[in-house]
């Protein structure tokens, strides 16, 4: 009994948001992208008062960093310091 209302409950999740999963893909890639100005601003050279947290951050997010200098059309790296490529 509780598989099935389990079942149902996540085909109805499935039904409301099947139109809207382009819209939620580009909100989650919005978000990334921003964190990722957040975790390289001081490379950018905007002050980031919380550099020192997010240098650990660094190792965890340089493929994310790849891929999103691959989605803007850089082929490389923009960063003299992050050699991704």
């Amino acid at each position: 009994m509780f598989n099935k209302l389990k079942r149902v409950i996540e085909m109805y999740d499935e039904m409301l948001s099947t139109p809207h999963r382009t819209e939620i893909a580009r909100e989650l890639r919005d978000e990334d992208d921003l964190f990722l100005l957040l975790v390289y601003s001081d490379m950018l050279g905007i002050p980031n008062p919380a550099f020192y947290y997010t240098l650990e951050l660094y190792p965890f997010i340089i493929e994310k960093f790849h891929d999103w200098h691959l989605r803007m059309g850089m082929e490389h790296s923009p960063l003299d310091g992050i050699r991704c490529c």
